[in-house]
């Protein structure tokens, strides 16, 4: 988060929300950010990259224009932040949690029929991704209004790839729908990248289980407990979705069509059948755990067998050394060239017995 931002959100009695004159205010981090624009409807449909943002939001849009979706990808730029609050009249509410990367995924009404402001809808959403093995999560922060929808990404990623492409199909369901349909189309994009991201831990997983059949593996400890912690994660993120799409959902707003909240429901079902699968595979790790720490205390008790059976055998093998080795007047070998090579057999015959014995009471 921007040091700044941070210093007026913990400023104890501070306005809520940042203002457009405030952004202004907040320094801008290093970082490159790439704004981009996509002008489409039933017909056609035309993307660029925007170089100049003051020339670009002082035209006005082609009159074919149903649809733009202006997207922007990284946030260390305070002025180009500032351009696009002032051009659409986004809330300060929403602002401030553009700029704090650290929110749960949400949905807020602002503006409207009573308001001042244009009527436009913020979701916060994270977008999942792994990296490096391990499960990362992205705010992105989406603004929609009646024709048009602000999109804003901490990185650049693939995630909205086969939304563009798409966009770039003639006659495709998307470009014959309004904005709404638009952010469905996000959303539903952010949502099925779990999918896939689930079935990779559930092959590591059976992996696990596998290795766990073998034995306890000293890696395997460490794996669960990353496992266990991604699968957190993923639920930290999944189970606000569900309530953010139930409300985008449920509660009617004039930017939301009729058509885009039929395909809502489809979406509020993937997010359930994410979280059931989660919720199915937090178990598993779960029982992974208890299963390599069965693991870990078979192998012991394997080991602590083997040490009793060798204590045992050399229990009697000690009191024969011991009795035959105490300080006696005269020693049966000095006598008798026969009585230590049947010291030693004796001892082995013992031993051998006890094994034999054991062997036949499955001890062994």
């Amino acid at each position: 988060m921007n040091s700044k931002f941070a210093a007026l959100q913990n400023d104890p009695g501070a306005a809520p929300g940042v203002e457009h004159d405030e952004i202004a205010a907040l320094p801008s981090s290093p970082g490159q950010v790439l704004v981009t624009c996509v002008d489409y409807c039933p017909s056609q449909v035309a993307e660029r990259k925007i170089d100049d943002l003051d020339s670009f939001l002082d035209r006005h849009r082609p009159p074919w224009v149903i649809v733009r979706w202006i997207n922007v990808d990284g946030l260390s730029d305070m002025g180009v932040m500032r351009a696009l609050a002032t051009k659409y009249e986004l809330h300060p509410l929403a602002i401030e949690d553009l700029l704090n990367l650290s929110d749960r995924p949400k949905l807020e009404p602002y503006g409207g029929e009573d308001s001042e402001l244009r009527a436009r809808l913020f979701i916060v959403a994270r977008a999942l991704e792994l990296k490096d093995g391990r499960l990362v999560s992205h705010q992105i922060s989406l603004f929609l209004g009646h024709n048009t929808v602000l999109t804003f990404r901490e990185t650049a990623s693939d995630v909205w790839g086969h939304v563009q492409q798409r966009l770039r199909i003639k006659g495709s369901r998307l470009r014959s729908h309004d904005a709404s349909f638009l952010v469905h189309s996000l959303l539903d994009a952010i949502v099925d990248r779990c999918f896939p991201i689930l079935e990779h831990y559930g092959n590591q997983m059976a992996q696990i289980e596998s290795a766990l059949l073998e034995g306890a593996q000293p890696e395997a400890r460490a794996r669960i407990n990353d496992i266990k912690q991604d699968m957190l994660l993923l639920r930290w993120v999944m189970w606000p979705m569900r309530e953010m799409v139930s409300q985008l959902q449920r509660e009617p707003h004039e930017c939301v069509s009729d058509d885009t909240r039929v395909y809502l429901r489809d979406l509020h079902d993937h997010v359930v059948q994410i979280i059931e699968i989660n919720e199915i595979f937090r178990e598993r790790a779960s029982d992974l755990s208890d299963s390599y720490l069965s693991a870990v205390s078979n192998h012991t008790n394997q080991i602590m067998k083997v040490l009793t059976v060798i204590g045992t055998i050399f229990i009697p093998l000690t009191f024969l050394a011991g009795v035959y080795g105490m300080n006696f007047r005269h020693f049966p070998e000095l006598s008798q060239t026969w009585a230590y090579p049947a010291f030693w057999v004796i001892c082995v015959l013992v031993g051998v017995t006890m094994l034999a014995l054991f062997r036949r009471k499955g001890w062994l």
